[in-house]
């Protein structure tokens, strides 16, 4: 019997949500992701302390130039191990100021292809706030593709569609907390509440004929990933990956294409209610963007040390 990890490979693109090379180059994702909260992390690792110190020397006083240079610089190193893409995220502060985030990604863009790698291989990601989306928008229509992050509600999901987005980061571990805090009890399998988020996303996204990529995120046991095998990809952690790697029990597709939901098209007005309307959206997106926010900081105040 072959391990579930290369079971799950069969129905779905794995990517690495990780900044850890050697857990990378051991279990073989096809793409990888990063976030504040990872890069915070890496450069805590030694390995890394060559390009903390670049970072710094070739951004001056501009502390969050030389946070999107260690970005670059981990991203570049993980793509030596991966075939795929690495995602590098916008800073979180920018998240509701769509030419701030424009003006972002095209540094983040630009300082790949001052590296010699084509924006091909690099996917920007961004908060899916109206004002990201909208960015967003702008990007994959300029050639640069995107891979909203930080979503947690169906509103955000069918504006991402709409928006022409390459990607999006359906959150399934954050939606169980917030659940499973909330109602004071325990889900498991289909029943778990960021798995039927993601799940009902998926199928209307495949009932409508969008092109946009699911890949399920942010999980908190196998049961989740197991439930959402047959998503387009599914992004996981270093040591979930290897739990896969280690168990060599069946793991069937329980995701297919199936009847979804009416295509809607939301305006600004519509989006903001439908999202004003779910609590748990609401809170987790804020409550998201806070934190990659704080670990922006936290590593801008590592890399002034540094100086």
């Amino acid at each position: 019997m072959t391990s579930k990890l290369d079971q799950l490979k069969q129905y779905t693109t794995v990517v690495a949500d990780t900044g850890d090379l050697d857990a990378i180059a051991r279990l073989k994702p096809v793409d990888a992701t990063t976030n504040p909260s990872l890069l915070l992390k890496a450069a805590a690792m030694p390995r890394y302390a060559e390009l903390l110190d670049s970072a710094v020397a070739a951004s001056g006083t501009d502390l969050g130039l030389a946070c999107d240079l260690f970005g670059v610089a981990v991203g570049q190193e993980i793509l030596k191990v991966i075939p795929g893409r690495i995602s590098t995220e916008v800073d979180a502060r920018l998240s509701f100021d769509t030419d701030a985030t424009l003006r972002r990604a095209e540094r983040l863009i630009g300082l790949y292809e001052e590296a010699g790698i084509g924006r091909e291989r690099v996917l920007i990601k961004i908060a899916s706030t109206w004002e990201g989306i909208r960015a967003a928008e702008r990007l994959e229509r300029s050639g640069v593709q995107t891979n909203l992050t930080l979503l947690f509600n169906f509103a955000q999901a069918a504006a991402c569609a709409d928006a022409g987005v390459f990607l999006i980061s359906p959150f399934v571990g954050r939606i169980y907390d917030w659940y499973k805090k909330a109602e004071g009890r325990d889900y498991s399998g289909e029943e778990d509440p960021g798995v039927q988020s993601v799940a009902r996303i998926y199928r209307y996204y495949k009932a409508n004929g969008y092109g946009t990529v699911v890949m399920g995120a942010s999980f908190r046991n196998l049961g989740q990933i197991e439930a959402l095998a047959g998503c387009d990809r599914l992004t996981i952690s270093p040591e979930l990956l290897q739990k896969l790697a280690d168990d060599q029990g069946p793991l069937e597709r329980n995701l297919m294409p199936g009847e979804g939901e009416p295509r809607q098209v939301l305006d600004e007005v519509s989006f903001r209610w439908q999202l004003n309307e779910d609590a748990m959206g609401t809170e987790k997106l804020a409550e998201g963007i806070r934190l990659f926010a704080r670990d922006q900081e936290k590593l801008e105040a590592l890399l002034a040390a540094r100086r």
